[in-house]
């Protein structure tokens, strides 16, 4: 990236206003406007150093959507070029356009430099001609406007690694820029609301006081188009009538202006990247962001989920291909500036807005033969009339509006309809005759609604596909889905008030996705998943949270065979509970061993809480559990786990006892230990020792591992035998709470453990690279952290609370030239309870380090 992309303030395009009068040296500049904007000047100077500079790269792409400003940042860097002649001699520019051919673009190129290839017709020859050319010339900046096509420079007969010689293009995809092998890139950013509406006002000059708060919503509607602001500010010039604004400012809203009051081009433009997608699913997806509300972030997941739904992604052997294949639909039409990414704050979801101009567009494009009806989000509180509900509508998109009824009457009559988007309104009533004559709906999304049930007429829409009710907390009955046959995806999330299982749910033959609550259930009904054999998704959760993260059930969820889903032979994502061992690895015997599932939440035992923390894909809890009684348990587990919690099961004295196989999990990065009143360490230094490693190339038990936490462990001395340090390259949190009896963190010394210690032992000093923090609570025996020396330069935080006798902290600060401490580079803050511990006991591995680390200090 060259420079920062920022907001630049271009303005006016006229790419055919090049005068030639007869030599290169006698070239007009482009008639453009010469305006000011802090982002815009920063994007022209950073394009002009890189022209200027010999070294650098040989070419630039400048990208941005339809209407954004790059030519116009591309006529100031070419009137530069023009008015100070001793740069370089040679500077052409090129509109490229959609109409490309290597034929065409070879003439735009060879007039402009005066070269005569009128006699030549073969392709080669005239490129050889026209590299020939372009080589003598020596100093040359060439400017490709408008490029949609990709093509091979050779082919052409552009030398474009010919030192001093310089290739600028523009686009509307960063697609285009990384196969036209762009070595550097910019971004040119709408305008920001300020700078948008300072344009505004520019052109539109006098503005009457009682119209400004209007005339700003327009500009904002305008979503920082330069072409577009400008357009839409020359409409309004000369009006002063507060009516003629509201109506401007409402038909704008509703795209009407596109077609009747507005220039033409600023749509055409929009449209033209639309077009140039070409791949009809592409359009498709795009599209469908439209169905959204104005401004509304939108999850991909849930995007794409839709889009599977609907059949726009289809023929994909697993739905993770369909999500990968999805997610590179939205980064294409990021790409190509029909989209934005988005992000929210603290939130890990991936998101993608759509400007307001051009969802205007995309539902005009839906709406040019009665397809669609988006009215979401704009605080409706009646179904629209009868008269809106055209025989041609294929999607209508009514989400999060205030709805309350749909009261008996209503009855539209939409043979084409697929797609029906009611979630997020007040709905408490669906008259049954709503669904009567919608004989072709697929998708139909009820989620956040207030209903009881939903009519009995779903029972007849024998085409649906995707029968959606997340989060519906008033729900107690789902009707018959004995015909709903062509049902792939059903989502009964969060609706924790469901009495019992919708019948029919044995006929879902062609069901892949599945999530519901325990519906009043305490175990899955015996028989049943063998009857859903397409399912990829199995999700059965019993509490109110709804959302990624999975979590686990409140009390007692619901439970399900392990010999029955071992029977699904196509599932991808898993998510239950067992409730024993013997149903765990019922399961692990029964399942397809070549086919690992991509994400797995496996709960086994009696749960009797919510708080798990679940923050890996791969994760299995194990919660009051008699482990140590079940042989085949111990050599039976997941080698891929990612998070492991193990929960009240007292028998088990560390984790080889949970499972001799744990020295397989490489994957493994979490773990949490919570009141295993046996538990005595993590692994003890002889079983650490004698495990045979699994492969020649493996690096070592427990090396992926990030984050350790123990709580509640009454019998916990020692948590880590010193051996297994070396492993630990990538733990980055140590927490440990209320362990009544531990006295060491890191147990022994170089002597103890003498013959099994790498050459970093050698001088007793190991390092954790990557620790960050360290929480120490409760821990009224505590005596040491470790008794050899550690190295911790990446820690942040750490917290001593309560742990009295310790005096030990075994962690030896930064040491400076001359031998005095300093603090870890990245630490920002110390806990410290009691004062007095810290003032009288405890002693770092230097004298001077207590002064050092005093500023970080927070007494409790």
């Amino acid at each position: 990236m060259v420079g920062d992309p920022g907001q630049p303030v271009v303005r006016h395009s006229s790419r055919e206003a090049l005068q030639r009068n007869g030599d290169e040296s006698g070239r007009d500049v482009f008639l453009t406007e010469e305006l000011t904007g802090g982002e815009f000047e920063n994007n022209k100077n950073a394009i002009w150093s890189w022209i200027m500079n010999d070294e650098a790269s040989s070419s630039i792409g400048i990208y941005g959507m339809g209407g954004v400003g790059k030519t116009t940042l591309l006529t100031h860097i070419y009137n530069q070029l023009l008015q100070e002649p001793g740069t370089f001699p040679h500077v052409h520019w090129i509109t490229v356009s959609q109409d490309f051919s290597v034929y065409k673009l070879q003439n735009l190129i060879a007039r402009d430099i005066r070269l005569d290839l009128s006699n030549e017709d073969n392709e080669r020859k005239r490129a050889a001609k026209m590299s020939k050319a372009l080589i003598e010339k020596q100093r040359w900046v060439l400017i490709l406007d408008d490029l949609w096509n990709c093509f091979d420079f050779d082919v052409v007969g552009i030398p474009i690694q010919v030192k001093g010689c310089k290739l600028i293009l523009t686009t509307r995809s960063f697609e285009v820029c990384q196969r036209m092998v762009c070595q550097e890139t910019i971004k040119v950013e709408p305008l920001s609301m300020e700078e948008a509406w300072a344009l505004f006002t520019k052109i539109l000059g006098r503005i009457p006081s009682e119209v400004e708060e209007i005339a700003k919503s327009m500009a904002r509607e305008c979503a920082g188009l330069p072409l577009g602001i400008k357009t839409m500010a020359g409409t309004m010039r000369g009006v002063d009538d507060i009516c003629e604004w509201r109506n401007a400012l409402e038909e704008l809203k509703q795209s009407r202006v596109r077609q009747e009051g507005m220039d033409e081009e600023v749509f055409q433009i929009l449209r033209f990247s639309y077009m140039h997608l070409k791949e009809s699913a592409l359009q498709q997806c795009f599209l469908y962001c439209a169905l959204f509300p104005e401004d509304f972030m939108i999850p991909r997941e849930h995007l794409i989920a839709y889009l599977i739904d609907e059949g726009v992604i289809k023929g994909l052997k697993s739905r993770e291909a369909e999500f990968n294949k999805g997610h590179s639909m939205l980064n294409k039409l990021e790409r190509v500036c029909l989209l934005e990414s988005a992000e929210k704050w603290g939130d890990d979801e991936r998101y993608v807005k759509m400007h307001d101009l051009i969802r205007d567009m995309a539902i005009q494009i839906q709406q040019e033969n009665s397809q669609c009806m988006v009215k979401a989000g704009e605080q409706l509180r009646e179904l629209p009339g009868a008269e809106e509900w055209t025989e041609n509508l294929m999607r209508v998109s009514l989400m999060h509006n205030q709805i309350e009824k749909i009261p008996s009457g209503h009855s539209p009559r939409c043979p084409s309809l697929s797609t029906l988007l009611l979630c997020g309104n007040q709905l408490v009533l669906i008259a049954d005759s709503f669904f009567e004559q919608l004989h072709e709906l697929k998708v139909l999304d009820l989620s956040y609604t207030g209903i009881t049930k939903p009519p009995d007429s779903v029972s007849e829409l024998v085409n649906l596909t995707a029968l959606l009710l997340i989060g519906c907390k008033m729900l107690r009955h789902v009707p018959s889905l004995e015909k709903l046959r062509a049902l792939k995806r059903l989502d009964l999330s969060g609706s924790l008030a469901l009495e019992k299982m919708p019948q029919g749910m044995e006929c879902l033959c062609n069901l892949s996705y599945l999530i519901m609550d325990g519906c009043g259930e305490k175990e899955f009904p015996s028989g049943l998943l063998p009857k859903l054999s397409h399912l990829q998704v199995f999700v059965l959760l019993e509490d109110s949270v709804v959302d990624n993260r999975f979590i686990f059930p409140l009390y007692s969820p619901i439970t399900v065979k392990g010999k029955e889903v071992g029977c699904l032979r196509k599932l991808e994502t898993l998510e239950c509970h067992f409730e024993g061992c013997s149903d765990f690895v019922e399961y692990l015997n029964s399942r397809d061993k070549t086919r690992l599932l991509k994400k797995y939440r496996i709960a086994v035992g009696l749960l009797h809480h919510n708080h798990y923390e679940h923050d890996k894909n791969k994760v299995i809890v194990l919660s009051k559990l008699s482990i140590n009684r079940d042989g085949d348990f111990r050599d039976m587990f997941p080698e891929d786990i990612q998070q492991l919690t193990i929960d009240e099961c007292d028998d088990a004295k560390s984790l080889c006892d949970v499972s001799s196989l744990i020295k397989y999990a490489t994957d493994l990065e979490y773990i949490y230990i919570s009141s295993c009143n046996s538990m005595e360490s993590l692994v003890s230094s002889s079983w650490y020792c004698s495990a045979p490693l699994p492969l020649p190339s493996y690096n070592g038990i427990f090396t992926g591992l990030k984050r350790f936490n123990c709580s509640g462990c009454k019998s916990m001395k020692k948590l880590f035998p010193l051996v297994l340090l070396p492993s630990l390259v990538n733990l980055e949190e140590i927490t440990v709470e209320e362990c009544e009896k531990m006295e060491e963190i890191i147990l022994g010394t170089r002597s103890d453990e003498e013959g099994v210690m790498g050459e970093e032992s050698s001088n007793n000093e190991f390092k954790l690279p990557k620790l960050r923090l360290l929480h120490l609570v409760g821990l009224p025996e505590l005596k040491s952290i470790c008794n050899a020396t550690l190295i911790c330069d990446s820690l942040e935080v750490i917290w001593i609370i309560e742990c009295e006798k310790l005096k030990r902290m075994g962690i030896c600060p930064p040491l400076l030239e001359n031998g005095q401490p300093s603090p870890p580079p990245s630490l920002k803050r110390m806990y410290i309870e009691p004062k007095e511990w810290w003032e009288s006991v405890v002693k770092w591995e230097h004298p001077n380090a207590k002064d050092v680390l005093l500023p970080f200090v927070r007494f409790l």
